[in-house]
């Protein structure tokens, strides 16, 4: 099975809009979302609902948490404090509760999900190098363990057993300086994996974070992807 993997939208309709039409044309089977679904982009609400009828599995993310859960906003850095306090304020009573509802981890026979790190999905803690990936590893059976939270499409394999921990990318606010949406597809009977990249209107996703309002640096950081 062709299965696609999605994470981090952050509240960017135009360029999920984009990858899912990817996905359909690549005829991938099935999708699964590590979300964050919000913060940082115009368009919170939207993405949800969007996911919501494409009927996509989703799981909890600390932007998707904090924008339901104050207490969840103490670390975060100022701009995107500022976009969580914005995106809670714009939050449909129906998506609260969507995001209210979600869970950190998936897990099937094939592979692990999670948003930040398997060992600590609610800590959020950050997995940047083989260092990070150290205590991931015992925290999941599988052969593979797909995450997102840094925005950055990664491999990181355990030398001994050739596990791997994948970070599929962003979809919507890459920081790896390409600036198109990225997403993974995974063939669950081979193992292989890949990543995919699309194209979308970035400028027409900056002018709506500056038209809500919303921190300027959020808008241009999305030409330059970082």
């Amino acid at each position: 099975m062709k299965l696609a993997i999605i994470s981090d939208i952050h509240g960017n309709i135009h360029a999920l809009e984009a990858v899912l039409a990817s996905i359909s044309e690549a005829d991938c089977e099935s999708v699964i979302c590590l979300v964050d679904i919000v913060g940082y982009g115009a368009r919170p609400n939207e993405c949800i609902d969007r996911l919501i009828s494409a009927s996509i599995p989703c799981l909890l993310g600390n932007h998707d948490s904090a924008a339901v859960c104050p207490a969840d906003r103490n670390d975060m850095s100022r701009n995107a404090f500022l976009a969580i306090e914005w995106t809670s304020q714009v939050l449909s009573e129906a998506s609260k509760r969507f995001l209210l509802g979600l869970d950190l981890i998936r897990s099937s026979e094939e592979a692990f999900f999670v948003h930040s790190s398997p060992d600590q999905p609610k800590s959020w803690r950050y997995i940047f190098g083989q260092l990070d990936a150290t205590h991931a590893f015992k925290a999941f059976d599988q052969s593979v363990c797909f995450f997102g939270h840094t925005h950055l499409p990664i491999v990181l394999s355990e030398e001994k057993s050739g596990r791997r921990l994948i970070n599929v990318g962003s979809v919507g606010q890459p920081r790896d300086r390409d600036p198109r949406a990225c997403y993974g597809v995974f063939e669950t009977t081979t193992g292989a994996f890949h990543w995919e990249r699309v194209a979308y209107d970035i400028n027409l996703a900056a002018a709506e974070i500056i038209a809500a309002g919303l921190p300027p640096f959020l808008a241009e950081r999305l030409e330059f992807g970082k």
